[in-house]
């Protein structure tokens, strides 16, 4: 490709419709089979060892009053002028124009149908330049460059149930999926993102919330532990891990570009990302496992305002969903017992830092977002905003020191006529 710059992103996830077995099986280990539900259940012989119940039918399908998404939605019931003048509020415009389609394989659309998982690719471009090439990276199928997965992809999201039965899902970075998905890096030339459940073997078999991100040699580059841990809701993973010690490190890949990963609860931290940012990355993925009515409103605006502040490109990756469990559990807010989390939502999209991003997935479906991106597009919105030149980063660390001691005082000015008597 001479200087081009390719990388395909994939904001994708790997099907987590199936039955999940749980409970020892040969070898002492945890199973899983894919079955074609999009929820855990096991199967009545099993439960009945276990003593699990299996989930009720009447789970609901976690659409949009039908539709797979609220762009869905908005496109079936808009005439095509509105829609047109309503998607360019909604989702921005690339270079003062709507993201463009790529063109798939018949093969690739005939496996989405096949296995009825929602498949849909966009280009964000960048202006020419005079001096580089475009660097476009791929992220997703199809001649990828980079894929990435869920949070903790290969487990239910049990962290909620706060049992240790759990933890025999947890694996040292070299374990069974990294094995398994160091193949696929080499066989099709793509780095991958794999989070997983770790189990740190070296140090006490200490449990950790980590990404592994795998080379396209079927190396493994390094790999990031979760900053930031939920307490939230269901949410009750320090339960079992807590923050990480990796940081906010950066994988610098050549071929394609500086890629970091905030795991999930780290895209409510604005600190969080602007790590990420100043350590030079060009694409950071967002893993995560969340549902809908705690942060689905919140979902669209985080990561597509990180792509701006940050002048990056941002893949926000969802499970999908409704898993239950065996057990109910609560959540320490007065509300009756329950089975499961409630709905992951899916919805995974990219933004762009030119405030552009792609619809996003569907709600209730398994889905691959495929998308090419101009790396150039980064500085060319550092350039255009200045955002790095006008920070005032002496001021925030004076800020932050400050603050980190124990005798902090805010600086408040208060009004020194706030409690005169008015005349």
């Amino acid at each position: 490709m001479g200087g081009l710059f390719v990388a395909r992103l994939t904001s994708g996830r790997i099907p987590q419709k199936g039955t999940w077995y749980v409970g020892p099986a040969t070898g002492g280990e945890i199973q899983r089979e894919c079955r074609g539900q999009p929820h855990i259940s096991l199967p009545k012989e099993i439960a009945a060892q276990n003593g699990n119940l299996e989930e009720s039918s009447s789970t609901k399908d976690g659409s949009i009053c039908g539709y797979e998404s609220l762009h869905h939605l908005l496109s079936v019931n808009l005439k095509p002028h509105l829609y047109k003048e309503v998607s360019r509020l909604l989702i921005g415009l690339n270079c003062g124009k709507p993201l463009e389609l790529i063109a798939l394989p018949e093969a690739a659309k005939a496996l989405s149908s096949k296995h009825d998982f929602d498949l849909q690719a966009f280009s964000f471009d960048a202006d020419k330049e005079l001096l580089r090439e475009p660097q476009v990276v791929r992220v997703g199928a199809s001649g990828v460059n980079i894929l990435c997965l869920q949070e903790a992809w290969m487990m239910p999201f049990a962290f909620c149930t706060r049992e240790k039965r759990w933890c025999e899902f947890a694996e040292p970075v070299d374990g069974e999926s990294t094995r398994f998905l160091q193949e696929y890096a080499r066989k099709y030339n793509m780095v991958i993102i794999s989070p997983i459940l770790e189990r740190d073997v070296n140090h006490g078999e200490t449990l950790w919330n980590t990404a592994i991100i795998i080379g396209n040699h079927g190396n493994i580059i390094g790999k990031h532990r979760k900053n930031h841990i939920p307490r939230v809701g269901d949410f009750n993973e320090s339960t079992y891990y807590m923050e990480g010690n990796t940081g906010p490190s950066c994988v610098s890949r050549r071929l394609y570009g500086k890629i970091a990963v905030n795991i999930c609860y780290g895209r409510h931290h604005p600190m969080n990302w602007l790590a990420f940012g100043l350590n030079g990355a060009e694409i950071v993925f967002n893993p995560s496992a969340t549902v809908g009515e705690l942060s689905e409103p919140m979902w669209p605006i985080e990561a597509r305002n990180a792509a701006i502040a940050n002048s990056y490109f941002v893949g926000s990756i969802n499970r999908v969903g409704t898993e239950t469990f065996p057990n109910p559990f609560t959540s320490g807010d007065g509300k009756p017992q329950h089975a499961d989390f409630g709905h992951f939502y899916g919805s995974s999209h990219f933004s762009a830092p030119d405030a552009s991003c792609t619809p996003s997935l569907s709600r209730y479906k398994d889905g691959l977002l495929i998308s090419d991106m101009d790396l150039n597009l980064c500085r060319q919105l550092k350039d255009k905003w200045g955002f790095r030149m006008t920070a005032r980063y002496e001021l925030y660390a004076d800020l932050l020191a400050r603050y980190l001691k124990p005798d902090f005082e805010p600086q408040v000015i208060s009004d020194p006529l706030l409690h005169k008597k008015s005349l």
